[in-house]
């Protein structure tokens, strides 16, 4: 295992506009901070990875191939920015299906983990809705609520109890400099 940290990021109101199961990949838009958080967060030696529920594809808005033009839209407006993600990971089933990968299930941040060589328990975990909050705290890892997307009605529910919350990726990228030097101070 390498002692390089991960932010794990939801896809949706997190890094790109949200929209009812995006399935064009011309409506593919970064939030505003997105780019500049992100780039902050690789400046800081942190490896970037998306944890997305994309129940489109099992809603049949959507196939798998679709999705992949999706994210390779989403990566392309990523490499504009001089930003690349080590890797995205998606939950293609229905709620109903109570699959293990399902956000707020751990399944795709262990393999991510796997994968990529690094331990959940000492990654960022970045998004909008509860279930992004649930699953950062199943894992261990820090969690941020980001009030974009439906970030501010989930803050004021306050049923998710972030570790911290933060406008947007900008600033969770600020909030994370603070925290990493506060670690490194003696």
């Amino acid at each position: 295992m390498n002692k390089r940290r991960f932010v794990l990021l939801d896809r949706d109101g997190t890094l790109i506009v949200e929209r009812n199961y995006l399935s064009d990949p011309a409506e593919v838009q970064l939030l505003p901070g997105a780019a500049s958080g992100l780039r902050k967060m690789s400046e800081l030696g942190l490896g970037l990875a998306v944890i997305t529920n994309q129940s489109a594809i099992g809603r049949g808005f959507i196939d798998e191939l679709r999705l992949k033009q999706i994210h390779n839209r989403m990566c392309e407006l990523l490499q504009q920015e001089n930003i690349s993600l080590d890797g995205i990971y998606f939950c293609p089933h229905l709620p109903e299906d109570n699959c293990d990968c399902r956000k707020p299930n751990v399944a795709l941040p262990n393999i991510a983990a796997s994968e990529l060589g690094f331990n959940v328990r000492d990654s960022f975990v970045i998004g909008d809705k509860e279930c992004d909050i649930d699953m950062g705290r199943r894992l261990g890892a820090t969690t941020f609520l980001v009030l974009t997307g439906y970030g501010k009605k989930t803050d004021a529910n306050r049923a998710a109890r972030p570790d911290y919350v933060a406008a947007d990726l900008d600033q969770a990228a600020i909030m994370i400099d603070r925290l990493l030097q506060n670690k490194r101070s003696p």
